[in-house]
């Protein structure tokens, strides 16, 4: 795993140091088992996913580069799409709960976001068909969840105050999952392009984030572990 910063508005703490050396030990090994199976790490710096149709089989598994339960954490991506319809962003799903964390766009500028099954909504003023940046935090201490959406707050609200993600997690981006690792909707499907994704371990202040800030220490696009799978196509992307 890269410790290469870019000049990233949240930079690895002292301590995350030592764990950042651990886990690339430790991915490091683990890569040296899969790579046949299909799974890749790549720097994805300046590409794109493109899921081009609507499919119940199209998507990308991403692996953490640590797993671990989680008690607070910040997500990241970049998107485009034409679709009115509902569709998944982000789907972390365990054993016990389908939507251990999720990110879903009910309709147009209305995003949902869950934590352990539960889930609170996020409304933003319409501008279909641009692209969007996207950045939602928890804490389990006041159980606040935050989005940002284009460098701009939809709020705070709570949810799940005290409750502990689990960490043994099937993490897909282009379907939602409605168990774990499978039971795709094709009308819940993703079509169009997905870039930048990035997730820390821990609340990042959301009004510092900034166009070079993908290096997280869970999902790190810079240094990205995934198996796509189905019709999906990566390409130089296409917005900033």
């Amino acid at each position: 795993m890269s410790l290469h910063r870019d000049n990233c508005c949240c930079p690895l703490l002292p301590e995350e140091l030592t764990k950042s050396k651990m886990a690339t030990l430790i991915v490091g090994a683990l890569l040296l088992s899969v790579l046949t199976g299909g799974i890749a790490q790549l720097d994805m710096k300046g590409k794109a996913f493109i899921f081009p149709q609507e499919s119940a089989t199209a998507y990308v598994s991403l692996v953490p580069q640590v797993k671990k339960s989680l008690q607070n954490f910040t997500l990241c991506l970049k998107a485009f799409t034409d679709l009115t319809r509902p569709y998944s962003l982000f789907s972390y799903s365990t054993k016990t709960r389908a939507n251990e964390i999720l990110l879903f766009v009910q309709n147009v500028g209305e995003y949902m976001f869950y934590v352990g099954n539960s889930e609170v909504t996020f409304k933003a003023p319409l501008n279909p068909y641009a692209p969007i940046h996207v950045c939602v935090s928890w804490e389990s201490a006041s159980g606040i969840a935050e989005l940002w959406l284009n460098g701009k707050p939809l709020g705070r609200k709570g949810l799940r105050k005290g409750y502990t993600v689990g960490g043994e997690a099937k993490i897909i981006i282009g379907q939602e999952q409605d168990s774990f690792g499978g039971r795709f909707d094709v009308k819940q499907s993703f079509v169009g392009d997905i870039w930048e994704v990035a997730m820390w371990d821990r609340v990042v202040p959301l009004k510092t984030m900034d166009d070079g800030c993908y290096s997280g220490n869970l999902l790190n696009w810079q240094s990205l572990i995934f198996e796509d799978n189905g019709y999906v196509v990566t390409k130089p992307k296409l917005w900033a």
